[in-house]
């Protein structure tokens, strides 16, 4: 009679991963993302005047924006959270500007603000020490 020894037979090891759980994983994330991406895009909500005019390109650079929405606040590339404060946009504008000399400066003005909010947006961006300040608009509708 032959007595076997469990130690002499060795199971022979599996090399495969098994992937089924990751899947799972993956598509749960998927599913999160999908749901939670459209709800992270917000901004300020501005009516751009209308005006046939030539494009500026930006797209080496990311632009300084400052927004006048239709109320009269200032806001700082579109970002609602934002200072709002007048010199707290004068000092980031300086030091962008003194990080990065090539960064384009735009100021976005709703279509029914009084003028004169723009231009103090525009004259904050100089006294920053901003030498071209380009104004975002819509191009017209063509019928």
């Amino acid at each position: 009679m032959a007595i076997y020894n469990s130690r002499s037979r060795k199971k022979k090891l599996m090399g495969e991963i098994n992937v089924v759980p990751y899947i799972d994983v993956m598509l749960v994330l998927l599913i999160i993302f999908m749901i939670t991406a459209p709800l992270l895009t917000e901004g300020v909500q501005v009516d751009l005047p209308q005006a046939d005019a030539r494009t500026v390109d930006t797209e080496d650079k990311e632009p300084f924006v400052v927004t006048v929405d239709s109320d009269g606040n200032y806001f700082v590339n579109d970002e609602p959270d934002q200072e709002r404060d007048p010199e707290a946009i004068r000092i980031k504008a300086a030091a962008v500007l003194k990080h990065n000399p090539e960064t384009p400066f735009l100021v976005r003005g709703d279509g029914g603000v009084r003028y004169e909010l723009v231009v103090q947006a525009m004259v904050l961006l100089q006294q920053a020490g901003v030498a071209s300040v380009g104004l975002v608009t819509e191009t017209p509708a063509s019928n």
